[in-house]
């Protein structure tokens, strides 16, 4: 979810205000090739940040952190210290995907064949961002757009990018 372009400060995801989006746990994702549509059960590849700013796990399904803290443990997580080991612990699921933070979305970008991403419309500080997207790579497909109301303290977009082969 980004704001403006922003999806973090200080290690930590805005999280307070995302929780208020609808879809929260597919809403920015890049997935690898083959996969075709995301599922609130699949498994989410996030890095020690993102997961350290989370209040827990994400529920009913296997959590996968990136890290490079060789002696890192987390509860309901598998702790791998690559993007390759987590794509090798996420074979056997037909749509996994990234969750966070911005490096590890810098790494994906080029194995990816889709982003799903919350554009929020409103700027927040941030020292953290999503990598830009190349439109001479990825072309947009779905441009949702939706209003503020009781529930969404912002105008939002659900955005979708497919990889232009």
């Amino acid at each position: 979810v980004l704001f403006g372009s922003a999806l973090g400060i200080d290690s930590k995801v805005f999280l307070p205000i995302i929780t208020k989006c609808p879809f929260v746990n597919s809403l920015k994702c890049l997935r690898s090739s083959l996969k075709r549509q995301i599922n609130l059960l699949s498994l989410p590849i996030m890095g020690r940040k993102t997961f350290e700013s989370m209040p827990k796990a994400l529920p009913n399904r296997t959590n996968v952190i990136i890290t490079r803290k060789t002696d890192y443990k987390a509860e309901n997580a598998i702790v791998v210290n690559s993007l390759e080991k987590a794509l090798k612990v996420a074979e056997s699921d037909n749509q996994p995907f990234v969750i966070g933070g911005g490096e590890i979305y810098k790494l994906s970008m080029e194995i990816a064949d889709r982003i799903e991403l919350t554009r929020v419309h409103t700027s927040i500080e941030g020292d953290t961002s999503f990598p830009e997207i190349d439109l001479e790579k990825w072309q947009e497909v779905k441009n949702e757009k939706r209003l503020k109301n009781e529930k969404n303290e912002y105008d939002f977009s659900f955005l979708r990018y497919d990889k232009i082969n």
